[in-house]
């Protein structure tokens, strides 16, 4: 059973069809990217996976170690509570196009500040702090920032913050880790470290949905590619094939316009 199962999602606003019927499972320790010209859907997709927007209609189910969720039934014809809506979350991390750091917070303060909220009102509370600490900081020196604890926002460059960014979507150990473009913020030379965190990340089996414009990075680390265009899939498969032979046009078309097909 796939650990992500998305089925026939769509996404209106008002009279404006975004997203026309998303279909697509993910295996867990698996990285899938997704493609597509800009106004596609693409983000749109991952703001209604994480439930920023909710989906119009559809269903979002996830299968992890305690058990199966339905997240989101469209069929079922209720309204998620708040509540309800922040336990879907916790399931999910998202690094963002633009860092959205704490500006007022260092680095490891920006990493441990959701798990440290989650902690009001428990027993044990300083050893529970403690241990968010303790792993907070791991995360840091994981992402290769161990030497920036102390270093807030503006003493960083836009690559380190986006480095702090992923650690913090780690914090609450999430079952999969949305990228929304974690590059296009960032001059060219500052790519590749984000792009290294990332590659090692699949390497640990990190389950992972990557919106992306870089299609070398694709081809290297997804298991699987989503090509989307209008709101609809047009093309999906392994990235030797999405990639390397795209059997529709609007495909070929699109990598055209970065050097390929």
């Amino acid at each position: 059973m796939a650990l992500l199962e998305v089925t026939d999602l769509h996404k209106n606003f008002d009279q404006l069809q975004v997203l026309k019927g998303i279909s697509f499972s993910l295996e867990k320790g698996q990285t899938l990217s997704i493609i597509g010209p800009s106004g596609g859907g693409k983000t749109t997709l991952l703001r209604c996976l994480n439930f920023l927007e909710m989906p119009s209609a559809g269903r979002i189910a996830i299968n992890d170690d305690g058990g199966s969720h339905v997240l989101f039934d469209g069929s079922a014809g209720r309204e998620l509570k708040a509540a309800q809506i922040r336990e879907n979350r916790l399931h999910f991390g998202l690094v963002f196009q633009s860092f959205n750091l704490f500006p007022q917070y260092t680095a490891l303060q920006n990493v441990s500040l959701a798990p440290r909220l989650r902690a009001k009102g428990k027993e044990d509370r300083k050893a529970q702090l403690r241990a968010i600490e303790e792993k907070s900081v791991e995360l840091l020196r994981r992402v290769g920032l161990g030497d920036k604890l102390d270093y807030y926002p503006h003493q960083l460059s836009g690559g380190q913050q986006q480095r702090v960014a992923i650690a913090r979507a780690l914090a609450l150990t999430p079952d999969v880790l949305f990228f929304d473009e974690p590059t296009s913020a960032l001059d060219p030379e500052l790519t590749g470290e984000v792009l290294n965190v990332i590659r090692q990340l699949a390497r640990e089996n990190m389950t992972m949905v990557v919106v992306t414009h870089e299609m070398g990075f694709a081809q290297a680390v997804s298991d699987q590619v989503l090509f989307i265009d209008g709101g609809v899939i047009v093309e999906q498969g392994p990235p030797e094939q999405v990639l390397g032979a795209p059997t529709e046009e609007r495909t070929r078309q699109f990598l055209r316009g970065f050097g390929k097909g």
